[in-house]
């Protein structure tokens, strides 16, 4: 036998919850009441609270469609064009980032 009786049955345990509930004032009835109101509530702020703003906007990609006949001579000189504009994005990005060092007093 253990510390705790053995339950029967379900009905058995709403009994004796009853039971305590009536051997307890009504003040401890409300007071217990609203602990549990208030406990559901700030979980379920948390939850809802959890899924604000926290998923990344939608962004639509629009792929570039080309002709079928291309030459390897138009896909080459694409190809530099594109290289030539992330290289200058990403020098941008370096200044900006260097920028913000020197606001901080970081010497390179």
């Amino acid at each position: 036998m253990g510390f705790f009786p053995p339950m029967h049955s379900p009905r058995t345990a709403l009994r004796d919850l009853r039971a305590v509930f009536r051997r307890r004032g009504r003040e401890q009835a409300i007071a217990a009441g609203l602990s549990i109101v208030f406990t559901v509530v700030i979980i379920v702020v948390f939850f809802l609270d959890a899924k604000v703003n926290t998923a990344p906007p939608v962004t639509v990609i629009y792929p570039e469609s080309w002709s079928a006949n291309r030459t390897d001579a138009e896909i080459k000189a694409d190809q530099v064009t594109d290289q030539q504009a992330r290289e200058e994005r990403a020098r941008a990005r370096q200044e900006q980032f260097k920028e913000i060092a020197n606001s901080f007093g970081i010497e390179e």
